[in-house]
């Protein structure tokens, strides 16, 4: 199983999880134009696909929902609380059969991958990560948060590959141009992550097993690529856990 990031960042996201047998989508904020493009580069179909997982009803992760979901006959799976969120932005009609529904953190099956959502903090009506298994691996996206919790690392914890965000840098959030309201909100705990908070959550899951974590979600105005990577890499280094020989870093955009 490989998860592979089609588009991160504050205007757009979208990921993909796949086996030999099943693609499942994980969000999918930008159109189906740019999902086609980036899958073909990896040599995928979006005819190939699956299944859209949700884990919440911000724009950024689900503009491009309706239209993949009537262009390509695509099911799309959100709890009920989502969905009811989902359902107050206009997506275009969208076909009854194609929406899958599950309760809270249900857990539920797409092909050969078993997926398990979790909790995560944020400021959305019922926001879930995503953690998913095919019997020989596990991985997941956990993006999206305000605060690094012990229910998020007791779900995935384990993993082997790992979205996480990396959102903002916290003193380029400071003296940048982003209204007060909106920086408390950004940094509260139901906002994003900082590069310190990365950081942090890396360790951890570098110490429960991960060897492989994409940085993503970067703020285009508060953070930028190399200082994400580095932030992290030397706080992993402070830490005794040396990049390219605990694990394999990478940014996401």
């Amino acid at each position: 199983m490989k998860l592979k990031s089609l588009k991160s960042g504050s205007k757009g996201n979208a990921s993909l999880v796949y086996t030999n047998n099943t693609k499942i989508l994980v969000d999918c904020g930008i159109s189906g134009k740019a999902v086609r493009e980036a899958m073909e580069q990896i040599g995928i179909s979006p005819e190939d696909i699956d299944g859209i997982v949700v884990t919440h009803e911000h724009n950024d992760h689900i503009r491009g929902i309706g239209v993949m979901m009537r262009r390509y006959d695509i099911p799309v799976y959100a709890n009920s609380i989502t969905w009811a969120a989902i359902m107050q932005n206009d997506l275009g009609k969208l076909n009854d059969k194609n929406i899958k529904i599950f309760e809270g953190t249900e857990p539920f099956v797409i092909g050969d991958i078993n997926i398990n959502p979790f909790k995560i903090p944020h400021d959305a009506a019922f926001p879930v990560g995503y953690t998913f298994d095919d019997g020989k691996s596990r991985a997941a996206v956990a993006t999206d948060m305000g605060m690094l919790t012990e229910e998020v690392f007791r779900a995935i914890g384990g993993c082997r590959d790992v979205l996480v965000e990396a959102n903002h840098d916290i003193n380029l959030l400071e003296m940048g141009s982003y209204p007060y309201p909106l920086k408390q909100r950004i940094r509260g705990s139901y906002g994003h992550l900082s590069n310190d908070d990365a950081a942090k959550a890396t360790e951890l899951l570098v110490r429960m097993g991960a060897e492989n974590i994409m940085l993503g979600h970067l703020s285009e105005e508060n953070n930028y690529p190399d200082l994400a990577y580095e932030t992290v890499k030397t706080g992993l280094s402070q830490s005794g856990i040396e990049v390219n020989r605990d694990l394999v870093l990478s940014v996401v955009v």
